[in-house]
């Protein structure tokens, strides 16, 4: 690799000195590197990137988190760059370099010592009464949930267009493989190795005993769809996309989710199988 962009999360890199550590490093090695930083948005949550990456660009390097990667997916994504986390805050599974070991994961990279996963996203498509509202990409999961009030909200689910179940719960968490270490996985959903192809469904504290995580087929459709609640209120409820993009939805309005065409590219540098990171997150 010759070409690098550095995005970081200020709140976590104090004074921009760990991006201005990898951007010298990789100088010294006659190496490009361009460092952005996150800047806040005032309609949305968290930070945004830079869209205006360099074509030669071989990497993408964020240092922050899982939170901060992700951010980084959701406005990057689009240009088909792999992408490398460096872990600054506490347990991470998507940003595997630990602050102590930057430089030989930089070496690695200029060495082309490495390995290129390609993860299975998620394609969220919503629909209100004059058609669709909105459509975005998410790398760990697409959340239903109830916006604001502390009610419980009531849905509907359909697979390829088949009822599976009405839920009364406080939302539904569709996740991929890698989002399965995540929000689903706090809310009683199965860790999944991170290659593999398929979709979890995990509905957030339902109101049943009989309501459990659901392993569908990468192939399948599902369609989320907001009912009345129990009194015949309408409800507000939000789809939000890897934490990041939230979409307002309301009673008779609807989400359909489905493996997406576009993966994004997680740079590995570690030998370590997925079970033994998982064990040393566990034994932490």
């Amino acid at each position: 690799m010759e070409h690098f962009f550095v995005v970081t999360n200020p709140r976590k890199d104090a004074e921009l000195k760990t991006a201005h550590l990898i951007r010298d490093y990789l100088t010294r090695q006659g190496k490009g590197c361009i460092v952005d930083i996150g800047m806040k948005s005032p309609d949305k949550e968290g930070y945004t990137y830079n869209e205006q990456v360099e074509k030669d660009i071989d990497c993408i390097i964020v240092l922050g988190g899982d939170g901060t990667l992700l951010q980084a997916v959701t406005n990057l994504a689009e240009k088909d760059i792999p992408f490398l986390g460096i872990n600054l805050g506490t347990m991470g599974f998507l940003a595997e370099v630990n602050k102590s070991s930057i430089e030989d994961a930089l070496e690695k990279l200029i060495g082309n010592n490495y390995n290129i996963e390609n993860r299975m996203m998620l394609s969220g498509k919503s629909y209100g009464r004059y058609g669709v509202k909105d459509a975005a990409r998410a790398l760990n999961d697409i959340v239903i949930t109830r916006k604001g009030s502390l009610q419980i909200i009531d849905f509907n689910i359909y697979v390829n267009g088949e009822f599976l179940h009405c839920y009364h719960a406080d939302g539904v968490i569709v996740s991929t493989p890698t989002g399965s270490t995540g929000y689903s996985l706090s809310a009683g959903g199965p860790i999944v190795e991170p290659k593999a192809d398929l979709i979890v469904l995990t509905p957030i504290c339902p109101h049943s005993m009989q309501n459990r995580s659901i392993i569908l087929s990468a192939e399948d459709m599902i369609t989320v769809e907001i009912e009345s609640g129990r009194d015949g209120e309408i409800q507000e409820v939000e789809a939000i996309f890897d934490g990041c993009h939230k979409v307002p939805l309301c009673t008779g309005e609807k989400i359909e989710v489905q493996k997406s065409e576009k993966t994004t590219g997680i740079v590995k540098l570690s030998q370590m199988s997925f079970l033994e990171v998982l064990h040393r997150k566990m034994s932490d």
